[in-house]
């Protein structure tokens, strides 16, 4: 029996393959990109897992998706219209928003893991800057009682980013020790570890402890359980793949 609960690695189960490129997507083209997908949803438009780039600098348009990315190595910039750019670089978590108008520039190697959405079903959000779609994500934000999920006590939430059709949120949670009982999963999460540790039970005796620095991928549906032994603080980016937006007209 396999785990659904996924733990990404940087060089994925068996090695990242060569992308096809298309010139049409690039100013300056890339020697090569590389992929493994870890978790995808072609009919919901979602996609999870490692990419890497040489250097190269995107067309310039409306960005392909809803994403959540951490950068494992290099460094680049999200240049807006005017030529300004919002930095980030090795470590960082980075929010991104459908439809702003940006070019990536990539100067060197980079990798990435990543969550992306875009609903074949939903328009493009018709977006007119790209002032606040760029969102480099502090680790130092400290989460307040103003975070306080009054339905889970101990557990602190705070949303920094939630997509146009109101499915798909990112951003810190954290919580004192718990157990969970097992149940299905309500939504698709891509999490990562700040902070403490987790150990995440499946049917069967089945079970994958997370701790600082580790990324994992829970498909909505999976039955599992969480168990904190003392504290946990994660990033994250939800998907409810139950809430679609209405189709293109």
């Amino acid at each position: 029996m396999s785990h659904k609960v996924i733990r990404f690695e940087p060089e994925g189960p068996d090695g990242l393959k060569p992308m096809t490129l298309s010139a049409d997507d690039f100013h300056v083209m890339p020697e090569e990109q590389t992929l493994h997908v870890y978790f995808e949803d072609k009919d919901l438009g979602m996609s999870a897992g490692v990419w890497t780039t040489t250097s190269m600098q995107e067309a310039f348009g409306p960005y392909p998706g809803d994403e959540f990315i951490l950068v494992l190595d290099g460094q680049f910039r999200m240049l807006d219209a005017s030529g300004d750019g919002v930095p980030a670089t090795k470590g960082q978590c980075v929010l991104f928003r459908n439809g702003i108008p940006v070019s990536w520039k990539q100067d060197g190697f980079l990798k990435k893991f990543y969550i992306t959405y875009m609903d074949p079903l939903a328009e493009v959000p018709q977006i007119d800057s790209a002032d606040g779609g760029v969102l480099t994500m502090d680790p130092g934000i400290a989460l307040t009682e103003a975070d306080a999920m009054l339905e889970h006590p101990g557990q602190r939430d705070r949303v920094l980013m939630t997509n146009a059709h109101g499915n798909m949120e990112m951003g810190i949670w954290d919580t004192e020790a718990m157990q969970t009982e097992m149940a299905p999963f309500p939504w698709h999460e891509f999490a990562v570890v700040q902070e403490g540790e987790v150990t995440i039970s499946e049917p069967g005796g089945l079970s994958q402890t997370f701790v600082a620095g580790d990324v994992f991928f829970i498909p909505e549906g999976t039955v599992c359980s969480w168990s904190v032994p003392n504290y946990l603080r994660k990033y994250y980016a939800t998907l409810d793949p139950k809430i679609r937006p209405g189709t293109k007209g």
